[in-house]
């Protein structure tokens, strides 16, 4: 629980800060992160520059926000709630009837206690967000509006921490920097993200190099995707999209594009054998980066392991996906799951059996036979099982085939190889 313990102390920090997908949050969020990895960059892309489809907006930054009933009462604050005020919104000071104001407010019925979350990046207009039962308190009469926030020149900023591995083939990892205070949407990601690297992958004899991008979502994954296409298709070969890791609710998978990568045969490994209960969706359920990184003529492997998906829990995008919502115990969940996932990849190899026939495995202190009642050594079974689908398949398909452990039983693999009753294909 100690990683655990940890993401939600980082979780605390950062949820009170306004991101969105450009401006001050999202640099201080990325200065937060580089304090605890100092290998993170953090990069610059211009207002105006072009990528793809896409051109980086305005940069946007806010101040405040907040509506003056009649009598002079403050109703809404951003300041008490970053998700009162649209993202995006222009600046505006004027006093208005409700009418006039009711285009300009959002909530929902169907949970009329909650904040939501609404963005406008690209239409200028400006707005509130509400909550039903307060908006059905509003009575007539003449409000005053007030958004102190600015759209300028400036620049869209993302983080990126490159590991080196004995291989130059590399794992993509990915997460998103760009909401406002919400926990398990936001937040739940880059600190997994940032965990994995300093409790894992930095200590790690890595055998394969690691690639990990903090973006804002969408825009920020065509712009990595356009700056490093090439690169990315040549070296790639397995990756993960953060999402949604902190609650303590469900464990879902949501595959690549076609369903057919190597990621996704990790993680239907991963789920068979240790996660049996995991929600599965395919590419059609998609919502967050994989929506580029599986694009045609991208076609990246990348897939999304989280705890319960984005879109499927009522708390989603409103102001309920708080500090409550996610737990040390969920965060450690989310943060175990993807950590097994890559260990799996790590030890994914391919084997060839040496011997001609099964190997006589009391001479190797293997011990197999059995006297009288005495069990069944379950390891010697696994062992020569193991052996005897060492064909040269990768250790993922010899253990499904055989029911083995692939966690547990890679020291083991090692002990065969020193013995020389099988080699490791290179």
């Amino acid at each position: 629980m100690r990683q655990g313990n940890e993401m939600y102390g980082w979780a605390k920090d950062l949820f009170p800060i306004c991101r969105s997908i450009t401006g001050k949050g999202v640099r201080d969020t990325l200065k937060y992160f580089k304090n605890i990895i100092p290998e993170l960059e953090i990069k610059t892309v211009k207002t105006g520059e072009k990528f793809g489809d896409w051109e980086v907006p305005y940069e946007w930054n806010i101040d405040d926000g907040y509506i003056l009933d009649p009598n002079n009462n403050k109703i809404v604050d951003f300041k008490l709630n970053n998700l009162h005020v649209w993202g995006y919104s222009e600046p505006i000071n004027k006093i208005l009837d409700l009418d006039e104001i009711q285009n300009h407010l959002y909530s929902l019925e169907d949970s009329p206690d909650v904040i939501p979350y609404v963005t406008s990046y690209y239409n200028k207009t400006w707005g509130f967000c509400i909550s039903d039962n307060q908006r059905k308190t509003l009575k007539q009469g003449k409000y005053q509006v007030v958004i102190k926030s600015s759209l300028s020149e400036g620049e869209l900023n993302y983080g990126e921490i490159i590991l080196k591995g004995r291989s130059k083939k590399e794992i993509l990892i990915s997460s998103y920097i760009c909401h406002p205070s919400m926990a398990n949407n936001e937040l739940s990601g880059p600190c997994v993200l940032i965990s994995l690297v300093k409790n894992y992958l930095k200590e790690l004899d890595r055998n394969f190099t690691y690639r990990l991008v903090f973006i804002p979502e969408t825009i920020g994954s065509v712009i990595y995707i356009n700056k490093h296409l090439d690169h990315l298709k040549k070296n790639v070969f397995c990756g993960l999209n953060l999402s949604c890791v902190g609650d303590n609710k469900s464990y879902s998978y949501l595959m690549s594009r076609n369903g057919n990568t190597f990621s996704d045969k990790v993680a239907n490994y991963l789920i068979n054998q240790y996660y049996p209960e995991t929600n599965v969706f395919s590419y059609l359920s998609r919502g967050s980066d994989e929506r580029n990184y599986c694009w045609p003529g991208v076609d990246l492997p990348i897939i999304s392991l989280m705890r319960t998906k984005y879109g499927t829990y009522k708390e989603y995008h409103t102001s309920d996906d708080n500090l409550e919502f996610i737990s040390p115990e969920g965060l450690q969940g989310g943060y175990e799951f993807n950590l097994n996932f890559l260990k799996i990849v790590e030890l994914n190899k391919s084997y060839k059996s040496n011997t001609i026939g099964e190997p006589f495995l009391s001479r190797h202190n293997l011990r197999i036979s059995r006297r009288g009642n005495e069990p069944l050594d379950l390891n010697s079974i696994s062992i020569v099982n193991f052996l005897a689908y060492s064909d040269g398949s990768d250790l993922i398909d010899i253990c499904e085939k055989t029911g083995i452990d692939l966690l547990s039983f890679h020291k083991t693999i090692k002990l065969l190889v020193e013995k020389k009753l099988v080699t490791e294909k290179k």
